[in-house]
């Protein structure tokens, strides 16, 4: 699986992280449009646990970015990008986090509840075969069900979508399972939080007031803990800004 593809001219300084984890490819509108302006670069991220997503990130980066970038993650990509800056602060100069997930356990316990309570008769009854496909250990069409769990999720998450033309990456259940389990203890532990400390640059977080991760597990904590940060609440914006 490729992990890189490349928009514009170089200097490439900006890099865009997708989210999932295990879903690549959904920054590429975002990429088109910034390549307008600058070399941009779409890492796509194909490594199995947290540790290797984060180095994994800082070899594209070393190798392609004219350094220090400014990183624009989404979703999961926002999270991973804020566990790498803590880790590898001399490769960022800022930070833009669009619809992260949240920086404690207890702003995440409604997400999933929110998502289902939006989905109708039939998408709800197709989400609920689909999660059995994935917790059956024995059937072969995982990734495919991972994928359309994910389309279903997307469309409950979304308030007022702008059309695009969609760019599919094979999904990876196996690299979900991996990375997000990892990432949720270290939620969990508050470690992830712990993080922040250690991160000077300007951070700024763009969520919409419709999206399922609630707006306040990002606000709050980041307020707390980062030197330089701006929070951008958009109103009837779901979890991708459009």
């Amino acid at each position: 699986m490729e992990n890189l593809r490349k928009y514009g001219s170089p200097p490439f300084t900006v890099a865009v992280i997708h989210g999932g984890p295990g879903a690549p490819g959904e920054m590429a509108p975002v990429a088109k449009e910034l390549s307008a302006i600058t070399g941009v670069l779409e890492p796509l991220q194909t490594k199995a646990t947290l540790e290797d997503q984060v180095e994994e990130l800082r070899d594209i980066l070393k190798e392609h970015a004219d350094l220090p970038v400014t990183l624009i993650g989404f979703s999961w990509g926002a999270m991973l990008s804020f566990i790498f800056i803590s880790l590898h602060p001399q490769f960022v100069k800022k930070l833009i986090l669009i619809g992260s997930g949240p920086y404690e356990g207890k702003y995440a316990t409604k997400i999933m509840s929110t998502r289902i309570s939006r989905l109708g008769k039939e998408d709800l009854e197709n989400f609920l075969s689909l999660n059995e496909a994935l917790d059956n250990l024995s059937a072969k069409n995982r990734n495919e069900a991972f994928c359309k769990i994910g389309m279903l999720i997307s469309k409950a998450d979304t308030y007022d979508p702008l059309p695009h033309e969609e760019e599919p990456i094979e999904c990876s259940y196996e690299i979900f399972k991996g990375v997000w389990e990892e990432a949720s203890d270290l939620r969990s532990s508050g470690e992830l939080l712990k993080l922040g400390t250690k991160i000077t640059c300007p951070v700024v977080a763009i969520h919409g007031d419709y999206d399922p991760h609630p707006f306040k597990g990002v606000e709050e904590p980041l307020s707390g803990v980062l030197e330089d940060f701006r929070f951008i609440l958009l109103e009837k914006c779901g979890h991708k800004p459009g």
